[in-house]
């Protein structure tokens, strides 16, 4: 059935196809009322034989609808239309209209190979800003998957999906039937593939499976089937992306793993304190996971969890039915034992407040002084005129510009014993990164790939070039291999997909001729007699057939000369 061309809802135009899945297709649509460019999903027909699914898919749609923010793709509409298949039979085919988003799918970008940390970093943090929304929101994805993540041209992160795996899920009968609709099981949480209810945090072990994926290029289990697949996911632990790909560091080992949790308590709780750890492994500290004290398990814990001894205190403080045989402290004690614990606090307050600090030091104690922004020289001297030895220690900082001190260790303020060794880090500036070789790509695939290193694209400058299709990269300043900073511009050099024509009138046929076959050319001569005037020997071109000036690569020129 061929839906190019068809109008849905009286209003949306499907255009050609950009997208195909396991349960929809993507069409590039126009909305004729607002004339605006969107993207129409088309669902798979046989989904709205389930009255179930259909009852599902209008509240999950509306609840999609209902979020709005720079992160999520834009729900627009849904609904279904009737429409005639190839046996001509009336079938309902399900769509969703959607912003229209410029830019590649995740999964596309992790074909190519492993994003750099810092790459992957920035994409998760979008991708746990959209949950974080979603979730306060009471919207769950259930599906977060690389193929359901696009990437702008400009780096903006956009999730899409949201609603569609749980109207999908909750009405199909098995674990098998919704793995067989989604297409695969690498990004299922344990609880989804033992057929469990999903809450929030099924999304973010799914967010895990995606960093994982990034950081290695390949997910953290794989099989020959899904159900292989989902079997991993809940039996069998995954190894460390380092394993896999050296560069990881140990502080994104330590975030992946603790999203990779079986027990969905023991890994994290919400979408900000995933993100709260994935930016502090990215500044290379390790992040902490403490597990929950005694205490707070004991005061915490609910009714239905008290042990017999907690049970036994609690009936004893309601029971109204028993009488106390002690006897209690006459009044007047209780008040005495009170009025002088107040006292006591009072006294110890005022000699607290009334105690005159000393500004002195003993002689062989130092304080670190506060050294940021200073050159490591002048740090050195600083810390030797206290007598205490210093060492640098370089490491890349986005802020402190490269030379200047960021701290110390042990830091600034703290006091320390006279000739205690100070460490003291310089900034190199912000990360460098090779800037790649996109010669003869495309200006799209181009930026793409600076984006995903981390650098900005920049001019678009068009050069004339005889042999290098138009919108193709013929350069980029800085030039392939050389450093640049994170975070800094590119700029490019385009083929036009043209070439300069000279004026070459006045000069001989055959000088003419192989000026213009010339390799910084390339184009066709084609001579023309003219009759109506006397042919000499050596007689010039008086005519050509295209103005001087920019044309089309590999163009035909006629040069018109004397033949009569």
């Amino acid at each position: 059935m061929n839906d190019e061309g068809r109008v849905l809802a009286g209003r949306y135009r499907v255009g050609a196809l950009i997208g195909r899945g396991g349960m929809s297709d993507v069409h590039v649509g126009t909305d004729t009322r607002l004339g605006r460019q969107v993207a129409i999903k088309l669902l798979k027909p046989q989904l709205a034989t389930d009255p179930a699914f259909r009852m599902r898919f209008r509240q999950e749609a509306q609840s999609a609808a209902r979020m709005a923010h720079p992160t999520i793709v834009r729900v627009f509409d849904a609904g279904e239309e009737t429409v005639v298949d190839a046996a001509g039979q009336e079938v309902q085919l399900p769509f969703i209209v959607m912003e229209f988003v410029e830019g590649r799918l995740l999964k596309d970008i992790i074909h190519d190979g492993p994003l750099e940390a810092a790459a992957a970093v920035r994409v998760i943090d979008g991708v746990l800003t959209a949950l974080e929304y979603s979730h306060r929101a009471g919207v769950v994805h259930r599906d977060i998957k690389p193929g359901n993540i696009m990437i702008t041209t400009a780096g903006q992160v956009k999730v899409m999906d949201f609603g569609i795996a749980r109207a999908v899920s909750d009405s199909s009968t098995t674990v098998a039937q919704t793995t067989a609709i989604l297409g695969t099981a690498s990004y299922f949480s344990p609880e989804q593939a033992k057929g469990e209810t999903v809450d929030a945090r099924t999304d973010l072990y799914s967010t895990g499976v995606v960093l994982f994926e990034m950081l290695t290029g390949r997910p953290p289990f794989r099989g020959d089937t899904p159900v292989a697949v989902a079997y991993q996911h809940v039996s069998e632990k995954p190894v460390k992306p380092s394993v896999i790909n050296p560069k990881v560091s140990p502080a994104l080992d330590a975030v992946v793993m603790h999203a990779l949790s079986k027990n969905r308590d023991q890994r994290y709780q919400s979408a900000a304190e995933f993100r709260t750890d994935v930016d502090t492994a990215a500044s290379g500290r390790v992040p902490v996971h403490r597990e929950p004290d005694q205490a707070t398990m004991l005061f915490g814990a609910p009714t239905g969890s008290l042990s017999s001894s907690e049970l036994a205190l609690r009936q004893l403080a309601e029971d109204e039915t028993m009488t106390r045989t002690q006897r209690r402290p006459p009044a007047i004690w209780i008040w005495s034992g009170i009025i002088g614990v107040v006292v006591i606090v009072i006294a110890v307050m005022y000699w607290a407040f009334n105690l005159q600090p000393t500004a002195e030091l003993p002689p062989n104690v130092k304080e670190i002084p506060t050294l940021t922004g200073s050159t490591y020289e002048e740090a050195v001297d600083a810390l030797q005129e206290l007598g205490l030895p210093a060492s640098s220690v370089e490491k890349t900082d986005d802020t402190v510009p490269a030379g200047q001190v960021i701290g110390t260790d042990p830091p600034a303020g703290e006091k320390v014993d006279n000739g205690t060794a100070v460490t003291v880090f310089v900034s190199t500036g912000k990360q460098a990164v090779a800037v790649p070789d996109l010669r003869n790509k495309t200006l799209e695939q181009a930026k793409a790939d600076l984006i995903a290193l981390g650098l900005v694209p920049g001019a678009e400058n068009r050069e004339p070039s005889p042999t290098v299709p138009g919108d193709t990269v013929l350069g980029t300043t800085p030039e392939a291999g050389a450093a640049a900073e994170v975070g800094s511009t590119v700029d490019f050099r385009i083929s036009s997909g043209s070439v300069t024509l000279p004026d070459v009138t006045g000069q001989t046929l055959e000088a003419a001729t192989s000026y213009l076959a010339a390799e910084n050319l390339q184009l066709t001569a084609v001579p023309k007699p003219d009759a109506s005037c006397k042919a000499e020997p050596g007689s010039p071109v008086t005519n050509q057939s295209l103005a001087p000036g920019d044309v089309p690569q590999h163009s035909t020129v006629e040069l018109t000369y004397c033949a009569g």
